[in-house]
């Protein structure tokens, strides 16, 4: 009796100390106290929102936010000089870096939407985008339905793929699909002639315009197929990381401040070739600065 007595009491105790374990698993900022860092997942080339400049550095419109919500971590742990670990992040492998704790937080060009909220937690909308096609000027190409017969190259793991795939199986547009790694080789595949449009978030065509050879030779065209929100990406059921995240991405936008981060990387020249998207802010995006939300368009 004394023993099984013990063998239940150590269950009970190993039951206990598993449950300890997943909610400290999920409490994001307890783990960056503990792991002593940061873990901060960033894009290599989503231009403008987080890419590498020409040095070598993380730089972009979402970039600044994550480092303001760095800001907030390192004040709310009282660890002014909390280093932060950038870690490169791709389509493909963002959300298990997160899932698996890998990565604290991503804000890069996300989109959010009911399917990935079910697996991840999503941030207050930092941008609102529209899904609308790269191509030559001189393609002949202006929307959607000039896609029959054309081959369409867009980014592995995103909203665009699936709607491609979706025109197609449709039968809605007989066209070629072709998917590449990252925004840089989609936007290669189109420039060396073997695709004859890109589809993408419009705000990153016009990024991927902007670091071309020759960006007057390129239009971004076509009625938007959708309409997205991006969110900063964390990990799902931490209360604590959202509220933090959200009440930082409020601040910088109700105060005028994420407006004017908006302007230094849509209406001004930015790195590399020092050349300006001149993408105004949109009424869906002042709309967003005044009353922050975290809701998806689908």
């Amino acid at each position: 009796m004394i023993r099984t007595g013990l063998l239940i009491l150590s269950a009970c105790f190993s039951l206990a100390a598993g449950a300890q374990t997943v909610a400290s698993a999920d409490d994001t900022l307890s783990a960056i106290r503990e792991h002593g860092a940061i873990r901060l997942g960033h894009r290599l080339s989503s231009v403008p929102f987080s890419y590498l400049n020409e040095n070598g550095q993380v730089v972009g419109y979402s970039h600044e936010l994550a480092l303001k919500i760095v800001e907030a971590i390192r004040k709310h742990l009282d660890k002014p000089d909390l280093p932060v670990d950038l870690v490169p992040i791709t389509s493909g492998n963002r959300f298990r870096l997160i899932t698996k704790g890998e990565i604290d937080f991503e804000c890069g060009s996300t989109t959010h939407n009911t399917a990935r909220a079910r697996q991840v937690s999503f941030s207050n909308t930092i941008f609102v985008i529209g899904t609308r096609l790269l191509t030559h000027r001189d393609s002949g190409i202006a929307d959607f339905n000039d896609l029959d017969g054309k081959r369409v190259v867009t980014t592995a793991g995103t909203t665009s793929e699936r709607l491609l795939r979706q025109m197609k199986e449709e039968r809605q547009i007989d066209l070629t699909l072709i998917t590449a790694r990252d925004h840089g080789e989609s936007f290669l595949t189109l420039e060396t002639a073997r695709a004859d449009a890109f589809m993408l978030d419009d705000a990153l065509l016009y990024g991927e315009m902007a670091k071309s050879q020759h960006p007057a030779d390129w239009i971004v065209t076509g009625s938007p197929r959708s309409f997205e929100a991006y969110g900063c990406m964390m990990r799902k059921g931490d209360p604590a990381m959202k509220q933090l995240v959200d009440s930082t991405l409020a601040r910088l936008m109700t105060s005028g401040e994420a407006e004017r981060i908006y302007n230094r990387w849509f209406l001004q020249p930015i790195p590399p070739k020092q050349l300006n998207l001149n993408f105004p802010l949109s009424d869906s995006m002042r709309a967003l600065f005044r009353e922050p939300n975290d809701k998806p368009f689908q």
